[in-house]
Order: C-alpha cells, then structure tokens, then sequence
C-alpha cells in the first residue's frame, strides 16, 4: 500500500506512510477503503445528492474497538473526521472532502428484552430496522417519519414523530449510551454514569463523541394503530389551517395531527385530474385503542370537501413508511425551519403565499404538531430546549437538477424569512442545512448552550468533533 495524503483539522495535510495505513487496516474488525476500492462509492454516498464529497479514507466500523482505533488514529495525526450513521443529515456532515470519514452504518445489532421492555441499538440501525424489531414485541420506541434514517443521527438531536405525543422525544426514552469521547476512552452514558455526558447527548448532537450503542426503555403499542391521509384542494388552506389549530390544541395526547402542503403526488386514493395540482395534505395518527379511532378524527374529517382519503387500522411499522417514497435518496434537498408556540395568522398567510409558487414538483412545507408528552419535561432536563413549542415547520426543498439550485433555495429562504416574525427563533438542530452555523448557539441550543460549550471543553477540548453543527469548546 502506498502513502496517503489526507486533510487535516487546521486546513493543513498530512502524509501517512504505508506502514502506518496497513497498521490501521490490519488493527480493525472492518474495513478500511481507500478511493477505488469495493464499499468505498456506497459508504461515502449520503441521502442529500447535493453532497458529492470524498473523503482520502473511510473505516467501515464493524464494533466499538474499531471506533476506537479510527478517532485515535484521527486525534494523533490531527486529521479531518466525519462520523457517518444513516447519512441522512441534510447539511451533509457525515462526509468530508479529502479527511477521515468513520462509516457506523455496518453496526446495525438490535436486541429487544420484551420482558423489560427495553432495547440496545446499534449507531448504524435506520429507523424502519428498530421499528421491525421493536414491533415484533408489540413495543414501540417515538422516532422520525421518515424509515431510512438513521437511529443515531435522529437519536442525538432530539428526535420526534408520530408517537411523540404520547411518549415523548427520542431521547426522552434514551436511558443510556456507550460513547466514545475524542480521547479514546470508551464511556458509559447515564443518569447514574457520566451524566454530564449523558445530558449533552440527549440533543447535542455529535459533539461530544461517537456512539457505539444506544439503550431505549419502549412502550407498549401495536401492532396497528388508526392512521391516514385526508387531501383537499389547496384553496381551501386558509380555513382548514385555522381549523387544524383549534382542533390540535384540544387533541388528546394520543392524536397527533400534521400538515403537508405541495403538489399532489400521484396516489391511488387521488384522483388523476388532482394529481401535480396544490392540494393541503392532513396527516394523522391515532396510538390510543383503534376502535375510537374513527371517533377521534371526526373533527379532521368534517373539515372542508376532501378530494381524496386513505383512512384505516394499519399497521404502525407501514404507517412510519408512509413518507418514504417522497423522501427517496438521490434527489438535491434544502431545508428551512422553524418553531412556533402557536400558527398565527400571519405565519398562515406566508405559508400559503409560497405554496402559490412551489419551484419543482417536490418542493413541500410540513407543519409538525408536538406538544403534549414533548413539553412536559423541563428545558434544561437535556441539551434540547425547546419544550415549549406547539409546531415545527420544516419548509423541504426538493429537486433534481442543478441549474435549479438558486431557484429553489431562494424560496425556501424566503419563506423562511416571511415566517420569521411569527416564529420563536429556535431551530430542531437535525432540521438545519450546512449554512446556518450562525444559528447554532441562539436558535438550536439558546439558554442550553453555555453549559455544553463548557462539556465540549470537557469531553473533546480540540474539538476533533467538529464536523457537525459545531459546538465550540468554551
């Protein structure tokens, strides 16, 4: 094997010798790839097409000693790393151009005790594998909407879905975690060991270090729940929004309720005349006993003269995939966020403004409703803060070709900016693209900062985890 040049962490390069690479490769349980080499094209790929970098080498990490011996072999040479899990983070820190890229997506392990009611995860898991899993027990763990993602990604900035409600944020069911900080050292994360550590973990992000597995209390649920789509045409938004509000702020914790607004994709339930038409989508999903299902969405279906419904028990693994084929990888995605304490009126009418001129065929906004089990516990409890918000909007700006890149992140800033003077100002850290640093501190962590720059200082002092939504030693 011949020498390579990498980049290192102060913008410099490196020359590692051929001894030294075949030292790592021969140490690891995994792979090493190098450009050219089998695995190296599928492990580097992310979900964002817009991300097209290679990194100079990426250890396929096949357990914790492998991790161990990539962020050593990073720290002693000063080198550029990126920790990969699903390789479905919008802003695309997962891979680096030209640095060390560590791939956990072979660390997939699940096991599920359904006697305890628990499970341990591995970082490499997607979202629709601890699903399969946990389902089989009849157990359910609160996660994303979307069943490509992967657990440890979601996991370490906060996490909500359709079970939140009722359950509350990923982390909020975390009740331990095996990390590997930027020293080497393998660490048990807790409320009983290192909970420093453990509170920085729940909604910092990759900062702190890389973890290796990650242990989940489940509840009961399944294996159906009452779900499904009611699509209207999009002159109606106004009034079915001010509805939406009233009905969600009375919704049992059982019911979560979210909209989507974009041009009507081509399923069965709508008819053809509708389909690339602007239609208001809404979503919902009941996790109480499914026999009062149908009570507890008539509100929903009063609403307006839907064009089209899909409305029945299913199973809550296909509920959590229902998303999916709007969400393949491969296509160009900008997002734009924002939280609000309640949909106003003026937040309404920029929403609506923007849907008028959606830029491609796969542009959407969502309105995600939390509240409920979310906001019961305290801002400061874990490094997420925002426990008051009532709505997430994810404005999410998909396309396919680059010449429409300008177009098509213009108006997710604008509306962005038109929404601004509605929202509080804090942003769900997985929900940021690679331009917002600037929002890191007063939008993703606000009051919660300080004290994870002062742990940052603690557990990764030269900031070898850098390669995220950075936070910076204190």
């Amino acid at each position: 094997m011949a020498s390579l040049t990498i980049n290192k962490q102060d913008g410099g390069q490196a020359t590692i010798a051929a001894d030294r690479l075949d030292a790592l490769r021969t140490g690891l349980h995994g792979k090493l790839c190098l450009p050219g080499d089998a695995g190296f094209d599928e492990a580097r790929t992310s979900w964002n097409a817009m991300i097209d970098r290679k990194p100079a080498a990426i250890v396929r990490a096949a357990d914790a000693a492998d991790v161990v011996l990539a962020v050593n072999f990073a720290r002693e040479n000063g080198l550029q790393l990126a920790v990969k899990g699903g390789g479905h983070n919008i802003a695309g820190n997962a891979v680096c151009d030209g640095g060390l890229m560590l791939d956990l997506s072979p660390m997939k392990a699940i096991t599920v005790d359904a006697a305890t009611k628990t499970a341990k995860v591995g970082p490499g898991a997607t979202l629709a594998e601890v699903d399969a899993a946990t389902q089989a027990q009849g157990l359910v763990l609160p996660v994303g909407i979307n069943s490509t993602t992967g657990i440890a990604g979601l996991t370490l900035g906060g996490g909500f879905g359709w079970t939140s409600r009722k359950f509350g944020l990923t982390i909020d069911n975390l009740t331990a975690a095996d990390v590997v900080t930027a020293d080497g050292q393998k660490r048990r994360a807790s409320a009983t060991d290192d909970a420093d550590l453990f509170w920085a973990v729940r909604g910092g992000g990759g900062n702190f270090g890389v973890v290796t597995s990650f242990e989940y209390a489940l509840k009961p649920l399944g294996p159906q729940v009452f779900a499904g789509l009611l699509v209207h045409p999009f002159d109606q938004a106004r009034v079915l929004l001010e509805s939406y509000r009233q009905i969600v702020a009375k919704a049992p914790d059982e019911l979560t309720v979210w909209v989507v607004m974009r041009k009507a994709p081509p399923l069965p339930f709508v008819p053809e005349p509708w389909h690339g038409r602007e239609v208001l989508v809404i979503a919902f999903c009941w996790v109480g006993d499914p026999a009062q299902g149908e009570a507890q969405i008539a509100p929903l279906r009063a609403l307006g003269k839907p064009i089209g419904e899909m409305v029945a028990p299913m199973p809550l693994a296909g509920w959590q995939q229902a998303f999916d084929p709007l969400l393949t990888p491969g296509a160009r995605n900008y997002w734009k966020s924002q939280n609000f304490k309640e949909l106003s009126d003026g937040a309404i009418e920029a929403i609506i403004d923007a849907i008028g001129w959606l830029p491609s065929p796969e542009c959407e906004v969502f309105i995600g409703n939390l509240g409920g089990a979310v906001n019961r516990v305290a801002a400061d409890a874990t490094a997420y803060p925002h426990r008051d918000v009532q709505f997430v909007m994810n404005v999410h700006t998909r396309w396919r070709e680059a010449a429409q890149d300008k177009e098509c992140i213009a108006w997710a800033r604008g509306l962005f900016d038109a929404t601004a003077p509605f929202a509080t100002g804090g942003v769900y850290v997985n929900f940021m693209p690679s331009d917002e640093s600037a929002r890191v501190q007063a939008g993703a962590y606000g009051p919660n900062f300080a004290r994870l720059a002062k742990l940052k200082a603690k557990y990764d002092p030269g900031n070898l985890f850098r390669l995220n939504q950075n936070v910076a030693p204190a």
